[in-house]
């Protein structure tokens, strides 16, 4: 007669054990999905047939607009990029493009939409530098291993929380109602939301920190602005600073839409053509943006690589 050996009794429980589990995880999990598309479903149904406007009647037509932004000879794209003249030129703000020259000196002009994207940039740029420095000046009281009173990090946290916590465009139109639309608006609202967007990643890199530094600054009599200063920044700057730069790639994208609602720059310019369905305006518009942004994340990502290092950006086998 044959005794079972009590290993293997106890292998085939915990395999019992387990595919009974497995079984659990897939049903829940089946039943989960279908229960989001269940309400989904019925979200878009709901929505199609109170106020949306007939979404599924109308689906097809989703692309029409496309259409209307095709110009009728391509070299006005170029053109309307360049402010040069076109010969399609009637006198309507369609094909106006010479209209929006930028004088300079003489016969040397700064065409409108590269100044309007310099606008847009510099947005970005101000506002990120706020929010840099404003982060940098809050994160390390709002960090558990360096605050220098509990109930102060609690204050500092809230105060991170409600600047990220309405978007851009919600911060920008308040201020707008206040100082009148334009740039300045724009620069504040992406700046405070920079502040609670980059404080929120600068105290929770502070707080995976080497204490070591620190402790023998505390045990030397170092005071708390020593001990931030020599022990905790010199390990952190080199994130802070690619974090930073992250967010302004993230910034140029935000300024850009605040623009469309009356903050400036490139943003309101392009509202304005494809409300009037300018379509080589739109296009130069568009290219000029993408090439910008392309621009932005290849130089910071660059930068970012030099900072940390290109070690940080390889893929571990």
């Amino acid at each position: 007669m044959l005794v079972p050996h009590p290993e293997s009794e106890a292998a085939r429980e915990v395999h019992a054990a387990w595919h009974k589990l497995s079984g659990q995880r897939r049903f829940y999990s089946f039943l989960g999905f279908a229960l989001l598309l269940f309400a989904l479903g019925g979200s878009m149904w709901f929505a199609d047939t109170s106020n949306a406007g007939h979404f599924f009647d109308r689906l097809p037509h989703l692309f029409d607009f496309l259409s209307w932004l095709v110009p009728s000879d391509w070299n006005d794209v170029w053109r309307a990029l360049f402010d040069i003249a076109s010969p399609h030129d009637n006198g309507t703000q369609e094909f106006n493009f010479a209209l929006g020259r930028v004088p300079v000196w003489g016969d040397f002009y700064f065409p409108e939409y590269f100044q309007l994207m310099l606008i847009t940039i510099n947005v970005a740029l101000v506002s990120t530098l706020v929010g840099f420095v404003g982060a940098l000046c809050l994160c390390f009281v709002a960090a558990r291993n360096m605050t220098p009173h509990p109930w102060l990090r609690v204050i500092v946290k809230r105060f991170m929380e409600l600047m990220r916590a309405f978007p851009e465009i919600v911060i920008a139109g308040l201020f707008a109602a206040i100082l009148s639309i334009g740039p300045v608006a724009a620069m504040i609202a992406v700046g405070l939301h920079t502040i609670g967007a980059l404080g929120k990643l600068f105290y929770e890199v502070i707080e995976n920190i080497d204490m070591g530094p620190d402790e023998g600054l505390k045990a030397a009599g170092g005071n708390w602005i020593e001990r931030v200063r020599f022990a905790a920044l010199p390990q952190v700057m080199p994130n802070f600073v690619s974090y930073a730069l992250l967010r302004l790639e993230i910034n140029v994208r935000a300024s850009t839409i605040i623009g469309a609602v009356g903050g400036g720059g490139i943003g309101e310019e392009l509202k304005l053509s494809i409300s009037r369905g300018f379509g080589a305006k739109t296009l130069a518009l568009i290219i000029l943006l993408f090439l910008t942004i392309f621009a932005v994340d290849q130089f910071s990502a660059y930068l970012r690589k030099k900072l940390v290092g290109d070690q940080s950006f390889m893929i571990k086998a």
